[in-house]
């Protein structure tokens, strides 16, 4: 009766493309910051404590006729069983009608909007002239992060790469990622648009062991990690950094000192969200901000309803905890994309 189109992992990974995902996860933060989408309330359940949730994300886009979720768990150790630690499913339904317009594979989406996320971060709220940037973290979201901000930010000079607990997979990383970049990511270009997105990547990859020497000459910092305790602390910071949190996106998550909160202008993608799992929750919850400190959700930014960075001493956070408007939107592309193209699986319920 209701035939649809289902999306594999595969056909998700072939359709999507960096430069795309972004521009639609700002049209979905857009969106957001016109008030004229809906998000529901996040449903999150942890199975074993710091290596294994599920969380569920959704809500309602009346400008993109859509509604739905995204359920996606993260396994710490199904990389030991050959399997990604991350798996999800993102479901489309029509709002006019409530009829399903697809299932999608929510792993790569997942990935690409949180990676796109950190790159609009960078592009609105740090330094133009910015030429150090520091990763923390080497797990699968890394790429990502280090793509997207690449694309947005095109004075980058040097990417540092830190893995806190292995310094070892820092400088196997390192060695790898640019080739990684190019086959992953900017293989999906030609021409012109190829050859800029390649001299992007034509940078300084550099593992580094010392956390605090990398933080003191970052210009711009993203941290996509599990940690349950800050690594990086308010006094290693320089003034006029910026600081993107992806990795605390649950109670009991953290990744920066929670002091930073208090000298920074902090910007979210979600008030409620980021006070109750994001990274801001710490600062809250001891009293060093309120919410009515946050300067501005990301997408006023965007749309000039609200200022960004004000001066360049200025430090920047923005605490990044996902929204589903990002997977639903992101959904939509690649399904508009695949019935262009003709792939995909129609079923009918």
């Amino acid at each position: 009766m209701f035939p649809f189109r289902v999306i594999n992992q595969e056909t998700t990974e072939d359709v999507l493309d960096m430069a795309s995902v972004i521009e639609v996860v700002e049209q979905a933060y857009q969106m957001k910051s016109s008030q004229q989408a809906t998000l529901f309330p996040l449903i999150f359940h942890e199975f074993v404590e710091g290596r294994a949730d599920m969380d569920i994300k959704s809500g309602h886009m009346p400008q993109a006729d859509i509604f739905g979720l995204k359920l996606v768990s993260w396994f710490g150790d199904n990389d030991k069983k050959g399997l990604p630690q991350l798996v999800g499913t993102v479901m489309v339904l029509d709002s006019q009608t409530g009829v399903p317009q697809g299932i999608l594979s929510g792993e790569h989406i997942t990935c690409m909007r949180t990676g796109a996320a950190g790159g609009i971060g960078a592009k609105y709220l740090a330094r133009q002239e910015s030429e150090n940037l520091l990763v923390v973290g080497t797990g699968h979201q890394a790429p990502f992060q280090i793509m997207a901000t690449l694309m947005t930010m095109t004075e980058i000079k040097r990417v540092f790469i830190c893995n806190p607990r292995s310094p070892e997979k820092a400088q196997s990383f390192a060695a790898k990622i640019k080739e990684n970049l190019l086959a992953r990511f900017v293989s999906k270009y030609a021409g012109e648009e190829y050859e800029c997105y390649a001299s992007r990547c034509d940078v300084q990859f550099i593992a580094v062991d010392n956390l605090e020497e990398a933080t003191r000459n970052a210009d711009i910092i993203i941290t996509a990690t599990p940690s349950r305790e800050p690594m990086i602390q308010a006094e290693w910071v320089k003034p006029g950094t910026h600081i993107t949190c992806i990795g605390a996106d649950m109670e009991g998550k953290q990744e920066i000192d929670e002091q930073l909160f208090a000298k920074a202008r902090v910007f979210v993608d979600d008030v409620g969200q980021a006070v109750c799992v994001g990274e801001t929750k710490v600062a809250v919850k001891k009293g060093l901000i309120t919410e009515n400190d946050i300067a501005a959700e990301i997408g006023n930014v965007i749309s000039d309803h609200a200022q960004g960075r004000k001066h360049a001493e200025e430090i920047t956070i923005f605490d990044s905890t996902g929204i589903a408007f990002q997977d639903l939107l992101t959904a939509a592309h690649i399904l508009k994309v695949a019935d262009k193209r003709g792939v995909g699986t129609i079923v009918d319920l």
